[in-house]
This record gives C-alpha cells, structure tokens and sequence, in this order.
C-alpha cells in the first residue's frame, strides 16, 4: 500500500517534469539565405560575354586583362574565351608585397 503511494508519486513526477513548460519565443531564431559566392567558372574553362567567373566579398581575386570588377566584387567577363588564373605580387600602400590571384580571360 505504501509502496503503491509512492509508485504513484513518483510517476505523477516524473510526467510533470518530463515536458517543456511555458518556454516562451526567442530572440536568436532568425537566419539570412546564402548568397551562393564562389567561382563560378573555373581555370581553363570558356566564358561568354558578361558571364560572372567569381562572386565574392571583398577582392580575394582580382580582375586582369578582359574582367571587370562590379559594385559588390563580383568578377565579369568582359569578353568571350578562356579563363585563366595566375598569381602575381602587388605592393600594398604600406609597401608590403603580398600574393594576389588575378582572373583574365584570354
């Protein structure tokens, strides 16, 4: 009889604190889309005409002979052919020399 009390108990417990209660909304739910950056075509293959080679965020390739850089650094194709990507060594305003990838198309 006793046992079957606190058998009861127990369970009556147990399902009270088995469920969330009044947890309310969150301030941190909300994500944006991606924005799909990156190469869109790669070394060695053929652009059109104003075709995007590379959708990116700031100027980690830069534009060569025959591309030109959009408002947000989006890289065009200023004419049809192929695309090629090289590194070269530009001197920065501070007179550092660093490693940039251009993109031309040839």
């Amino acid at each position: 009889m006793i046992l079957d009390k606190f058998l009861s108990l127990c369970s009556k417990f147990l399902r009270i604190m088995a469920h969330t209660k009044a947890g309310g909304s969150t301030r941190w739910g909300r994500d944006s889309a991606a924005k799909r950056l990156g190469i869109k075509i790669n070394h060695g293959a053929h652009a059109n005409a104003g075709e995007i080679i590379v959708r990116q965020r700031g100027t980690h390739y830069e534009p060569g002979d025959n591309v030109k850089r959009a408002g947000d650094d989006t890289l065009l194709a200023l004419k049809h052919g192929t695309v090629k990507y090289f590194a070269k060594s530009k001197t920065r305003f501070d007179g550092n020399k660093v490693k940039k990838t251009f993109v031309k198309v040839v």
